[in-house]
């Protein structure tokens, strides 16, 4: 059966490395199909869920260059079972991203979830849309309440999936995760101290 992320990927010199390290018949007959090229919900609900990820592209010098992009939950939106769409916010101006895709439109983005220890990673095309020429477009993708200022949109063409391992994927958690979870702790002594201020009060008042 197919596996198509990593057929993608699999080239004659990665083929002599897994050949060299013992692995090369562990995915020459991979059971099962795996070909991930559309999103099922799982996927998307893990996409949606995503306040960051990691994109790569290639330049025509052939470095590859991996960029950070990140907005609230959510901003990288859904759009259908083969398309994902985010906004490009202005950032430091140098547009390397921007430049790779005009010359190559190949991308990968690797996904992380810390808190649960899960990670996707997909391979896609990426296009780019000028605001003022899709406003439909727009409505979908950006967020209105986010203070980035969105430069252009967009869109990302899935050709396959995959999910990585937990292996070695320390915990992280956010400041609102943290603030969320220690929450009852800072009520409980939000009470206890209000109650030994109480207590103090009335020991004062019976000795005076």
């Amino acid at each position: 059966m197919s596996y198509k992320f990593l057929d993608m990927l699999t080239t004659d010199s990665v083929r002599a490395a897994q050949a060299e390290n013992g692995a090369r018949e562990q995915w020459e007959d991979f059971p099962g199909d795996r070909r991930f090229d559309h999103f099922d919900d799982r996927a998307a609900a893990f996409i949606a869920a995503r306040d960051s990820f990691y994109m790569a592209s290639v330049s025509e010098n052939g470095w590859p260059y991996v960029q950070h992009r990140g907005g609230p939950p959510g901003f990288l939106k859904v759009l259908d079972d083969k398309t994902l769409g985010f906004a490009d916010f202005r950032g430091n101006r140098q547009y390397i991203s921007l430049g790779n895709v005009q010359a190559d439109d190949r991308v990968a983005l690797f996904m992380v979830d810390y808190p649960r220890r899960k990670r996707l990673k997909l391979l896609a095309h990426l296009a780019v849309h000028q605001l003022d020429d899709n406003p439909q477009l727009a409505t979908r993708i950006i967020d209105t309440d986010y203070p980035g200022e969105p430069e252009r949109l967009m869109t990302l063409t899935l050709e396959s999936y995959d999910w990585n391992c937990p292996q070695h994927i320390v915990p992280r958690f956010t400041k609102d995760m943290v603030d969320l979870a220690a929450k009852p702790l800072q009520d409980e002594i939000a009470r206890l101290t209000a109650e030994n201020e109480e207590l103090r009060e009335k020991l004062g008042s019976q000795s005076g």
